[in-house]
């Protein structure tokens, strides 16, 4: 039987999720939602909220997304929907191991909900300067973090890697040149994707914009492969100056 996993139309938080699960190999279909005009969820979703309530929920909270359903087992939130999904080998063996784990994948959160709130604002332009200002230092704890392992826990893949990476692609997005002073973290993010498969993975990230997409917030003027790109990542990323 299928899981279900559930988002809006765009990469955001279940990008992860997605790369997880094409890495497990694991069936799915995925429940795409239109994102609204910033009135309110669509009823599409509220809708389907309703259908996960349960009785380890909050009462009276609205359901975020992602969400990810297999059989009897509804999960929401993208770490629980990773966790799940991920091989017990991969969420750390030793204690250190899982120490690690539990830094990184509440740290990459973080620093996702921080990008999210610039990119997100109507100051964007405002800000902008100054979270670039303190990007090198973010992305050199990172580098810290990793050090000479191979892998951000050690020298096993374990899923906040698939966290890690997908924040780090994004700063990638956002200052491509971001992690010219990091060459361990350049070199994780190759590492991460021939190990995990570097042909899927691209395939995987392109496959969706040889579809009919719409772009919410294209600035006019890009050529159309570049459409095409701008129209996997959410309206935050497509209106950088790329």
């Amino acid at each position: 039987m299928s899981m279900t996993l559930g988002y809006w139309d765009i990469r955001g938080l279940a990008h992860a999720i997605r790369l997880l699960l094409e890495y497990t190999d694991s069936s799915y279909e995925e429940k795409k939602y239109t994102m609204g005009d910033g009135n309110g969820h669509p009823r599409v979703w509220a809708l389907d909220a309703g259908a996960l309530v349960g009785p380890t929920d909050f009462p009276g909270s609205i359901h975020p997304l992602p969400y990810l359903i297999d059989g009897t087992h509804k999960i929401t939130q993208r770490t629980p929907s990773c966790r799940y999904i991920a091989p017990k080998q991969t969420c750390g063996e030793t204690e250190e191991e899982k120490i690690r784990v539990d830094i990184l994948e509440n740290q990459a959160m973080d620093v996702s909900n921080q990008l999210a709130r610039v990119c997100y604002s109507p100051d964007f332009e405002k800000l902008k300067p100054e979270y670039l200002e303190g990007l090198p230092t973010m992305m050199q704890h990172f580098s810290q973090f990793l050090g000479k392992r191979p892998w951000f826990v050690g020298d096993k893949i374990t899923f906040v890697d698939f966290l890690a990476y997908d924040v780090l692609d994004l700063h990638c997005i956002f200052e491509p040149k971001c992690l010219d002073a990091f060459p361990n973290l350049k070199d994780f993010i190759s590492r991460f994707e021939v190990i995990c498969g570097w042909s899927w993975i691209r395939l995987y990230m392109w496959v969706p914009l040889l579809k009919e997409c719409v772009l919410k917030s294209c600035v006019l003027g890009h050529s159309p492969s570049l459409s095409f790109f701008l129209s996997f990542f959410p309206p935050m990323f497509q209106v950088f100056p790329l």
